[in-house]
């Protein structure tokens, strides 16, 4: 990935907090900023605390950053609170600094999407034109593997796989450099005129 990485307006998402004290969203917020403030002093965190009948029935708290380069490519991380009654209680602290420091993890890892998305991005590739698609990402994950093996099983697609070790131009972690030839898929449903 080319360019230094910038941060983007990042997100405190506390849409679906409900009783509990708006006051978790700053303590999420605080937590973040500690951990990204050492990287970048340009954030901007906005919180949006939701209360009411419009905020749903399940209490929790959450956070969404997104980070975006010179060149246009969004990276995010989202962490969310463990519903009530299913496994152990998240100090929002804890989840700020969590978040944060996925963040940080993503932009390192670099590539054109991030870790979240890979599998969304080899699969818009595969259903498209009966042409070469490339993309540029970071190291796969196990579910991305996974994926392609799912891909090869039902469009028996094969992509070309060549990585790109870090260097002057690629900051950050290994890249890979994924193509294949789409497969033209178009909706049967669609009608013509």
């Amino acid at each position: 990935m080319k360019g230094d990485v910038r941060m983007a307006p990042l997100t405190v998402d506390c849409r679906y907090s409900v009783r509990v004290s708006p006051q978790m969203a700053n303590r999420i917020v605080d937590s973040a900023r500690s951990i990204l403030n050492k990287f970048i002093p340009d954030i901007y965190i906005y919180t949006d605390h939701m209360k009411g009948v419009s905020s749903g029935k399940s209490p929790g708290f959450g956070l969404s950053l997104v980070a975006e380069t010179t060149n246009g490519t969004f990276l995010s991380a989202e962490l969310a609170s463990n519903p009530q009654g299913q496994g152990a209680a998240v100090l929002p602290e804890d989840l700020g600094r969590n978040c944060a420091k996925l963040l940080l993890e993503e932009i390192y890892r670099g590539g054109c999407v991030d870790s979240t998305n890979q599998s969304l991005a080899l699969l818009l590739m595969t259903l498209g034109q009966q042409d070469v698609s490339k993309v540029l990402l970071g190291p796969l994950s196990p579910y991305t593997i996974e994926f392609l093996r799912h891909l090869k099983s039902f469009f028996q697609i094969m992509f070309k796989i060549e990585t790109k070790p870090c260097g002057e131009e690629l900051k950050g972690g290994d890249k890979v450099l994924m193509a294949c030839v789409g497969v033209g898929f178009s909706n049967l449903s669609k009608t013509l005129k």
